[in-house]
C-alpha cells in the first residue's frame, strides 16, 4: 500500500519524506489556504515546491467545474511537472474530462467520491486513481470502511485499473482497514502517519532496555 501525505505545508511534506515511506501527495485549495498560499501564481509554484520534494506522484486539483474549464486548467496543471497528478471532482462534467485526460495520457485522480456507483463511473472513464472520503462517510453515520470493501471488491471482479485512494483519514486505525481491505494508497495527514509509530509497550520495553543497559555499564 502507497502511503501519500494530504497536506499543502512543506515541512510537513519533507518531514513525512525523511522517513522513507512517502510516495507521494494529495492537497486541495482548503489544504493551500491553511497553509496561508492563495491566488493562482502562489499555488502553483507550491505544486512545483512539492514535486521537488517528493518523488512520487502529486494530486493538483482543478478549481472549474466545466467540462473546458476542467480540460483547460488540467493541461495547463499537468504541463508544470511530470509527477503532477490532475484532481478532477466527482460530478458529470467531471467524468466526461476523466475520460478526454485518459485519452490524452494525462493522469487524473477523481476527487469527492462517496459512493460505490461513483466509483465505477470514475474507473469507466479511466481515472488513474479515485478517492473515497472516509472520513466525511463517517461524519454522517455511515461507514468509510465499508466503501472501501465495496470498491475493492467491485474493482477485482471486473479488472478496473483504477487505483483505490483512500481519503479524509481521520486516524491510524483508519490506515490499517485500509491495508485490511487492499485499498491501494492512503492520503492521510503527518500526525496520523506518526500515530502508527506509538505503542505503550514500545515505549515500556525501550525504557526497560536502556536501564538494564545503564546497569551493566555503571
Amino acid at each position: 500500500m502507497k502511503f501519500f501525505i494530504d497536506t499543502a505545508n512543506l515541512d510537513e511534506i519533507k518531514e513525512a519524506n525523511d522517513l522513507g515511506i512517502l510516495d507521494g501527495v494529495t492537497t486541495n485549495p482548503s489544504l493551500m489556504a491553511k497553509d496561508g498560499v492563495t491566488g493562482t501564481d502562489s499555488i502553483l509554484k507550491r505544486y512545483v515546491d512539492i514535486c521537488e520534494i517528493v518523488d512520487g506522484d502529486v494530486s493538483a486539483e482543478v478549481i472549474a467545474t466545466d467540462f473546458d474549464g476542467i480540460v483547460r486548467e488540467g493541461e495547463n496543471l499537468a504541463s508544470l511537472h511530470k509527477n503532477i497528478v490532475v484532481k478532477v471532482p466527482m460530478i458529470k462534467d467531471g467524468v466526461k474530462a476523466l475520460k478526454y485526460f485518459s485519452d490524452n495520457g494525462i493522469r487524473t485522480n477523481c476527487t469527492l467520491v462517496f459512493s460505490a456507483g461513483q466509483a465505477i463511473l470514475a474507473a469507466k472513464a479511466g481515472a488513474t486513481y479515485v478517492s473515497p472520503f472516509m472520513g466525511r462517510i463517517d461524519d454522517i453515520s455511515w461507514d468509510g470502511v465499508d466503501l472501501i470493501d465495496q470498491m475493492v471488491e467491485i474493482y477485482a471482479n471486473y479488472g478496473f485499473e483504477t487505483e483505490i485512494l483512500a481519503a479524509s483519514i481521520r486516524s491510524p486505525l483508519h490506515i490499517v482497514k485500509c491495508a485490511e481491505l487492499g485499498a491501494d494508497v492512503v492520503t492521510t495527514p503527518l500526525k496520523s502517519i506518526m500515530a502508527l509509530l506509538n505503542h505503550p509497550l514500545t515505549d515500556v520495553g525501550l525504557a526497560k532496555f536502556l536501564a538494564d543497559y545503564k546497569k551493566g555499564n555503571a
